[in-house]
């Protein structure tokens, strides 16, 4: 049986079906009857989830016969709706240590039989996302009874939805789906919808994630089962996601659903908007003059600023743990030391320097304290530390906790990475106390030109100055990071 194959480290494939399940009763067993024999007895757990169902469909699962061992029926205690069942279907995948997990109707729209067929690709390792598709052959869709009307608007929406999100899929709206749950962990599938467009969402993060999608085809059926989905609702629903999808692809639109991060480096330049951390400390640098100078970067981040101020004459040492933004640094910098900056006592430099940078960093460290002290050791008596540090009492946190929220993101303020959180006061205090003397202090304003690219064009480019004033007049609500540029004057407090 396919299912048995194995994982590189040597283990069968542990494979679960989701049983999605309301008001089902008149179904419910004549659908796990028909998940054949040799399927039981490979997979490692069937499951259902009832949606607390008004009639008898709990009941009904729980008085199958045969396969008692592997059969698990759960019951939620409110309605949570197809997308928050599906929610809770996938996470007790995770939670059970599944390696795929396909999801079955519990009315029988979907034929159990293809069961392998949905499951095979994900366990030959060719796809993480697998659907069950009844429009790759369109006769048959109409032939199963799928009606006309349900035929001709899958056809439209999923052409719009195609066009949006920049996909080639036969058809968006199959419920027949299998996943990968590496896949299943690595996007945001709690920040869905709980309606019924939940489907639409999660194959925007496929999309988004960059994960391999295939399609296999499977016999329509329309029988006696009771539709619960507003049409119309729905195909307005899965145009507005796709919509927002398409948005946010053209950085004109932020949504924490489709802020997944893919292979390569997390953060990326941001030199375009002249208010960023990164063209400030870098204005600053070429005000004070680089040529010739050796200066000491923790943290690379993107490597953008590496290069530029390599390009701007500077000897760059740098120390970064991450691989992948290592190995973007090392053409632009004499040496790359992969450290923790956590073990600062453990680093030893050899070289004094006469500017060290910490541009977004001490948010990601379990002791900023301790390496702002240890830095000093690198540096020359009257050189230069310039740092920039995220401000948490920023106004887009403030309102979020008075919502009772505290969403973390994949960049910025609420990195799901930092650590530590400062405000512009505690981020002085900690320069203060670890002997450092502030000579200059700035802000920077909430990086709108980064996220909507279109605002650094002008004439909208003024707003972003308009934000600057504002930033800069009320410091504390509006300041996204706080700017330092210090001096170490005397080396006997060096630790």
């Amino acid at each position: 049986m396919m299912v048995h194959d194995v994982e590189r480290d040597g283990r069968p494939k542990r494979v679960g079906v989701f049983v999605i399940a309301y008001n089902a009763e008149s179904h419910i067993e004549e659908t796990l009857s028909r998940i054949p024999e040799d399927m039981w007895e490979s997979i490692t757990a069937v499951y259902v989830i009832d949606d607390c169902s008004t009639d008898e469909t709990v009941e009904k699962a729980l008085s199958f016969q045969g396969h008692q061992g592997k059969l698990v029926v759960l019951r939620n205690r409110v309605n949570r709706m197809y997308g928050g069942n599906q929610k809770l279907g996938y996470q007790y995948a995770i939670d059970r240590g599944l390696d795929v997990v396909v999801m079955l109707h519990a009315d029988g729209q979907y034929a159990p039989e293809y069961l392998e067929r949905i499951l095979a690709p994900i366990v030959r390792g060719d796809a993480d996302v697998v659907i069950g598709s009844r429009m790759l052959e369109r006769r048959d869709a109409l032939k199963g009874g799928m009606p006309r009307y349900k035929f001709l608007g899958n056809i439209i929406l999923t052409r719009i939805q195609n066009a949006l999100s920049g996909m080639n899929l036969s058809e968006f709206h199959s419920g027949y789906r299998a996943y990968n749950t590496r896949f299943l962990r690595d996007i945001p599938f709690w920040e869905n919808t709980d309606s019924w467009h939940f489907d639409t969402e999660i194959l925007l993060q496929a999309r988004q994630s960059g994960c391999k999608i295939q399609e296999v085809p499977i016999p329509t059926y329309y029988g006696n089962e009771i539709c619960r989905v507003n049409g119309l609702l729905y195909a307005a629903n899965c145009i507005m996601t796709s919509l927002t999808y398409y948005l946010f692809r053209k950085e004109l639109f932020y949504c924490r659903a489709f802020d997944i991060t893919q292979e390569g480096p997390r953060y990326l330049e941001k030199f375009d908007d002249p208010f960023s951390s990164h063209s400030k400390i870098l204005h600053k640098l070429r005000l004070e003059g680089l040529n010739g100078k050796k200066v000491l970067e923790l943290g690379v981040g993107d490597a953008s600023l590496v290069r530029k101020m390599s390009e701007m004459g500077a000897i760059v040492d740098a120390i970064e743990m991450d691989p992948i933004a290592a190995e973007l640094a090392r053409p632009y910098c004499r040496a790359v030391y992969q450290e923790d900056l956590d073990n600062a006592e453990s680093i030893d430099l050899k070289d004094q320097y006469d500017v060290i940078v910490m541009a977004d960093v001490l948010e990601h460290l379990r002791n900023p304290g301790l390496v702002l002290s240890r830095a000093k050791a690198y540096l020359k008596t009257g050189g230069m530390l310039t740092v920039s540090i995220p401000n948490v009492a920023n106004i887009y946190v403030r309102l979020n906790l008075l919502l009772g929220r505290f969403p973390y993101h994949t960049k910025g303020l609420l990195d799901m990475t930092h650590l530590r959180f400062f405000t512009l006061r505690s981020a002085e205090q900690l320069l203060v106390k670890t002997g450092w003397v502030i000579v200059e202090k700035d802000v920077t304003s909430i990086p709108i030109g980064i996220i909507f690219p279109f605002l650094l064009r002008r004439p909208l480019s003024c707003l972003l100055n308009v934000l600057h004033g504002a930033t800069k007049l009320w410091k504390g609500l509006f300041a996204y990071q706080g700017l330092f540029c210090c001096v170490n004057p005397n080396k006997s407090t060096l630790l």
